[in-house]
């Protein structure tokens, strides 16, 4: 029920609201103000507002906490990504730096093949070198040339050593040096190791090559030389009338050719200049020798070096009986009791009495090449001597047909007789092609 008074002045005043409430014989009445009212209309609100709010937090918080979860898989995303990339670019830089590794350890290896090649032409070269150098082909040009290395600088350079190829290798410019770039309008690109070998790589490919290439040019030069004094030794001999003996291999191939060759065919092998230029000056060495051999050999010497010639070969007046008649050899002027020395050397296949000759000695040379030395007063060997070239093989003097001392010197070719002079003039030439 509600209650109330009414007001004077304005009329019916407000009636406040009461509540009655009843429980079995008690009853309570509670009047209902206006603040009242408020104060409970208050209190649902906030409850109202905070229920809300609690139900769009519980409804909200999935979605927060999924997008929050999904941010921090974004950003875990991102760091494997990241330090995916990471790995690789170390990767790319291990591989490149193996494959810089390996390529700069192909290189050497390659470099260590090629030194080690050079070195190992010391030994096969050395020998040739020394038979070059005792043929006098070494130092042929060194009087013409003050400037040309010494004959043991060129054996040594020609020889290829360790020392040598590692002294050439020394020279020039150092590997790493750079270019001054101060000038340039740009910066160059860092060098890389790679790039860096190369370089390196290209420097001592060149040098070798340099060292290779000057052995080559030398080799062919010496065989050269050497088949030219061959060549001229040959052209001497063969004017003189004599044959020389087969020396090379290829001509005795030939020789054979006619008594049938075969097999079956296989491909050639790979030849090397270098190897092959070796070969060529072994043969040229070799037939230079035989040359040599053969003419040191025969009677190419003189018999009376500085003496004056009383008779020549040939046809004269015989001094006994004036009449014309074949002189066999050519007479020396000669002191009594003088030395009489072999041309070349041999052995003594007659010593003694021999007629018109007197006191003689015949010396067979070989290839039907001998020597005959008469009048002399005394003789200083015997038949089956083996003599040496200058050996003293008897005394001047003037037995048998003689008129006076001095030397009677015969050369005869398979028992015929050849004018000695021949062989005396060619000794001439061919004293500067002998050792």
């Amino acid at each position: 029920m509600s209650g109330g008074h009414q007001s004077r002045i304005f009329g019916k005043r407000a009636q406040h609201h009461v509540l009655i409430l009843a429980s079995g014989d008690k009853v309570r009445h509670m009047t209902i103000r206006p603040w009242m009212a408020a104060l409970g209309v208050s209190v649902i609100g906030l409850f109202s507002i905070g229920y809300l709010l609690a139900t769009s937090y519980l409804v909200l918080r999935d979605d927060l906490i999924g997008a929050t979860m999904a941010r921090q898989a974004r950003m875990q995303y991102d760091y494997e990504d990241r330090i995916a990339a990471l790995r690789a670019q170390v990767d790319r830089v291990t591989s490149r730096q193996l494959l810089d590794q390996q390529v700069v350890e192909d290189k050497v290896d390659k470099l260590m093949e090629q030194q080690q090649a050079l070195s190992q032409r010391h030994g096969k070269l050395d020998a040739l070198l020394d038979r070059a150098e005792s043929s006098g082909l070494m130092g042929k040009d060194q009087p013409s040339d003050p400037t040309a290395p010494s004959v043991k600088d060129q054996h040594a350079e020609l020889g290829g050593s360790p020392q040598t190829i590692e002294a050439a290798l020394s020279k020039g410019d150092p590997a790493d040096a750079t270019p001054d770039n101060s000038t340039l309008a740009y910066v160059p690109a860092p060098e890389t190791v790679a790039d860096r070998a190369d370089r390196v790589f290209s420097k001592v490919t060149l040098s070798l090559k340099r060292i290779e290439q000057d052995q080559l040019s030398r080799v062919q030069k010496l065989t050269a030389d050497a088949s030219q004094t061959a060549d001229a030794i040959q052209t001497i001999v063969k004017h003189v009338g004599v044959s020389l003996p087969v020396e090379t291999a290829s001509a005795e191939v030939a020789s054979d050719a006619d008594e049938g060759i075969g097999g079956p065919y296989v491909p050639p092998q790979s030849e090397d200049a270098f190897d092959h230029s070796l070969d060529n000056l072994d043969t040229a060495l070799t037939r230079l020798d035989t040359m040599r051999t053969t003419v040191e050999d025969l009677p190419f010497r003189n018999p009376a070096p500085g003496k004056l010639i009383t008779s020549p070969f040939g046809n004269r007046k015989d001094p006994f009986f004036g009449k014309l008649a074949l002189h066999t050899g050519t007479d020396f002027h000669f002191s009594p009791g003088e030395k009489v020395k072999a041309t070349a050397p041999g052995k003594v296949v007659s010593a003694g009495w021999a007629n018109g000759y007197g006191n003689m000695v015949e010396i067979d040379h070989g290839d039907g090449i001998s020597t005959r030395y008469g009048h002399m007063e005394q003789l200083l060997v015997q038949a089956g001597d083996t003599v040496k070239a200058g050996d003293p093989i008897g005394l001047a003097g003037s037995t048998g047909r003689s008129t006076g001392t001095h030397l009677h010197y015969e050369v005869r070719e398979n028992g015929r007789p050849i004018d000695p002079m021949y062989f005396v003039n060619a000794g001439a030439r061919l004293a500067s092609y002998i050792n």
